[in-house]
């Protein structure tokens, strides 16, 4: 509780001064000051981040997470192979060419000497932190006994850890799953290498393989992983709202937490997050006339990066996910996909978001949640 003396004058000049006492409660209910969290020299500005996701977190996406409140975002998973660095694919997911720091490139493979001349490779390249994945649960990654797959062999996370952390002079981090599957959990001994071996930070989902993206996440293994090591802990998995986030942040004691679907269609979920984690209200939701040219820009962007043919197509999944939850959002994602041009898609959005206007100055997600459970 803080008091605080204001003096006052009177508009009238012939009026005496006096004084009044304000009382304000410091700090407001449910206010908590978020972690500092560091990745070797570099400060992050809040502890929300996005997470790594093949086909989302582009270039494109990550600069505009970043730009609506995201604290840190990391590449897609680029192979360690050497055969592929050079194919357009590769190319695009390590390309950070004015990207807001610090940038980091997440690496995925199983053979610790291409992991570690894959992260000079992108080191060279601008990258300023390096992440190593141990987390993708997809078969067709773990069936090449990479992502979490390398959690059954804990000589060979050692060996890759070392090999990696040696290979550059760039924090190193890594990405990893609870265990392999239920009976076979062994993030606390995971994480307990990774410190040893020199890593900066944890990010831990709180699913195992065999789990893969069904269920919910648990947190008590995030709870315990943070215990036990003294480095920077990350809290991800089913992270989907405010609430969510401080939930998270005050059962695991984790430093930060990672978004990843949630911030599919919403990535002003960032900036919704770090203001509920700073003051414990919640921003009212975007306005239309904010989103509409947020998402020319982002898409303009899209297209820039891919290539007209290539950006048309690969920019229905995130128009489809901006529409997610607004009324008549199922019969324009229908007629999305049948547009082939940029312009033509840009104009469908556009009149899509100036019909929103009818049900309100800000994005309505509840009429159709209303409708749907009617």
């Amino acid at each position: 509780m803080a008091w605080r003396w204001t003096k006052l004058t009177s508009a009238f000049p012939d009026c005496a001064y006096f004084v009044s006492i304000i009382r304000i409660e410091w700090p407001p209910p449910n206010y908590s000051l978020p972690p500092i969290v560091h990745i070797g020299p570099y400060l992050l500005r809040n502890n929300v981040f996005v997470a790594p996701m093949a086909g989302v977190t582009d270039r494109p996406f990550r600069q505009l997470c970043k730009e609506l409140g995201a604290g840190y975002a990391v590449s897609e998973m680029a192979a360690s192979n050497p055969k592929l660095w050079q194919t357009e694919k590769s190319s695009r997911r390590i390309n950070h060419v004015g990207e807001m720091e610090p940038k980091a490139v997440q690496i995925a493979g199983a053979d610790p000497t291409m992991l570690a001349d894959c992260a000079k490779f992108n080191v060279e390249r601008g990258a300023q932190i390096i992440d190593i994945n141990m987390g993708c649960p997809v078969k067709k990654v773990c069936s090449s006994w990479c992502g979490s797959a390398l959690l059954q062999d804990e000589k060979l996370v050692g060996r890759i850890l070392d090999a990696v952390v040696a290979a550059v002079g760039v924090p190193v981090t890594l990405k990893f799953r609870t265990g392999w599957d239920r009976s076979n959990k062994n993030a606390l001994t995971i994480a307990k290498m990774a410190e040893s071996a020199g890593i900066a930070m944890l990010t831990l989902h709180g699913r195992t393989r065999a789990d893969g993206y069904s269920g919910a996440a648990e947190y008590d293994t995030i709870t315990a992983v943070k215990a036990a090591v003294s480095i920077p802990v990350v809290a991800n998995g089913d992270i989907t709202s405010p609430e969510k986030a401080r939930f998270v942040l005050d059962t695991t004691g984790a430093d930060a937490v990672m978004i990843g679907r949630a911030a599919q269609g919403r990535p002003w979920i960032f900036r919704e997050i770090d203001h509920f984690l700073r003051t414990g209200s919640h921003l009212p939701a975007p306005l239309v006339a904010e989103v509409q040219p947020l998402m020319t820009a982002h898409l303009r962007a899209h297209y820039a990066f891919y290539g007209d043919y290539l950006g048309v197509r690969t920019a229905r999944k995130h128009i489809g996910w901006y529409v997610r939850g607004l009324p008549g959002a199922e019969i324009f994602r229908q007629r999305m996909n049948r547009i082939e041009s940029i312009e033509a898609q840009l104009d469908a959005l556009n009149t899509f978001f100036e019909v929103q206007l009818a049900y309100g100055k800000r994005l309505q997600y509840s009429l159709c949640e209303q409708a749907l459970a009617a």
